[in-house]
Formats: C-alpha cells, sequence, structure tokens
C-alpha cells in the first residue's frame, strides 16, 4: 500500500512532463528566433553545462531570475558563434518575450500541480527530490507549491545529484517510510525511474515531450502517464 511520493520538480511540476530544453524550443518557435532547432540545441546544452559547473544561480534566485539567465547564455552563445545577430532583431526584446511567456506556462502547470499535490497530501506523505541549484525553496515559494512537501532535497545542497540512486534514498529516509511504500514521479527515466528502482521504489513515469527519441524498457516503471492528474486517476 502506498503511503508516500517523492516527487521531481523541473520538468514535472512545472512543465507537466515536457523537458525543459523541449520548453524552451517552443518558446524560440513562437517567437520567431530566426535559428534551426540543431543551433537551439547547441546553445542549450552549452547553457546547462555553463550552469553546471559554475554558480551563477544564487541562493535567492527566484525562478524567474533564473530562467532569465538561461536565456541570456543562450542568445550569449548564439551571438557569438555568429547564429544571432543584432540590426533589425532586438535580443532584449526576444529574451523578455519568451522570458514572460514561459514564466506565465509555468504559473499555469504549477498551479494545476498544486491541485494534484494536495488532494494526494490528504492520504500521503509527500517529499521532493530535484537536481537544482540552491534556490529551490525559493522558487516553491515562489510558484505556490511552498508548504506541501514534508522536506525538499536539493542536489546543491546535499551534494547528490541524480541518476545517484542516493538522492532517492534520502528521500525514502526523509518520509519514515519502507521504499515499497513509496511511489517516484518523474519525467526523466534515467534519473527518476531507473534511479529510484535501484533503491526500491515504485515508479510512475510522467511521459511528455522528450528531449530525444531514445527508446526505454516501459516495463521498469509501474504506471506511465501523460499528465500529471492521471495520478488521481
Amino acid at each position: 500500500m502506498i503511503k508516500g511520493y517523492i516527487f521531481d520538480y523541473g520538468g514535472t511540476l512545472d512543465t507537466n512532463g515536457c523537458h525543459w530544453g523541449k520548453m524552451l524550443w517552443h518558446g524560440y518557435q513562437r517567437h520567431n528566433v530566426p535559428i534551426s532547432e540543431e543551433q537551439f540545441r547547441a546553445a542549450y546544452v552549452y547553457g546547462e553545462r555553463t550552469l553546471g559547473r559554475t554558480p551563477i544561480i544564487q541562493t535567492d534566485y527566484t525562478f524567474k531570475k533564473t530562467l532569465s539567465v538561461k536565456l541570456r547564455i543562450e542568445f550569449d552563445y548564439l551571438q557569438d558563434k555568429g547564429l544571432l545577430e543584432a540590426g533589425n532583431f532586438s535580443m532584449a526584446s526576444c529574451q523578455s518575450a519568451i522570458l514572460n511567456d514561459l514564466y506565465s506556462k509555468v504559473l499555469e502547470n504549477t498551479k494545476k500541480s498544486k491541485e494534484i499535490l494536495q488532494e494526494l497530501k490528504k492520504n500521503n506523505k509527500l517529499v521532493l527530490v530535484s537536481n537544482f541549484y540552491g534556490n529551490l525553496n525559493v522558487v516553491l515559494n515562489e510558484v505556490g507549491l511552498d508548504g506541501i512537501f514534508e522536506k525538499v532535497i536539493e542536489s546543491a545542497v546535499v551534494n547528490v545529484r541524480k541518476p545517484d540512486p542516493a538522492i532517492y534514498q534520502l528521500g525514502i529516509d526523509a518520509l519514515g517510510l519502507k521504499p515499497d511504500e513509496i511511489t517516484a514521479v518523474g519525467d526523466s527515466y534515467d534519473k527518476d525511474i531507473v534511479a529510484a528502482s535501484k533503491v526500491g521504489l515504485h515508479s510512475v513515469w510522467l511521459k511528455g515531450e522528450q528531449w530525444d527519441d531514445k527508446q526505454h524498457d516501459e516495463s521498469l516503471p509501474d504506471k506511465i502517464i501523460t499528465d500529471l492528474s492521471q495520478l488521481l486517476q
């Protein structure tokens, strides 16, 4: 019998399963940034690696500020590579438009996620386990998800990152339950589903728009859903 849930945050509660690379790319598309998806992907990977090795995101940064930093790094990369040029194309106004577009979508998604989490919380203990920059509690407060989780376990704070299953063990310890009494919910097959299975957790794969077309063993998760609301079914 399930008594607790371990949730991922980014790509799960804020995008309803859509990989953040895809979220950003669709923002670029909606605002007619004149680059190819291949060029965007290079900028996205560069940005993620830059943030991974350099403590640019501060612990007091809101999500909106964090997202604005990501966009600035990506745009700087594209400009440095000669893929975007100033002139008739306004870098600043385009970044601002994409930022506001994506931020509104995040607020919409997290509002829906909150309703689902509150329903689950009536009969279950909830913990959050996420790869994040050290500012996740600020972000949760910003988007209205503060106070829902028994504990927030963040990679930058505990110095363990998914897909290392040790971070899920911290989630188990925080819940104080047996692994077979807990379900992990996440959008990443490797970082969430595989990692959770290694410490004996049940798992639900929120399978939204993926970063690539890699095929996975879909028998590993206990359940595959395409919308977070399906957890209540």
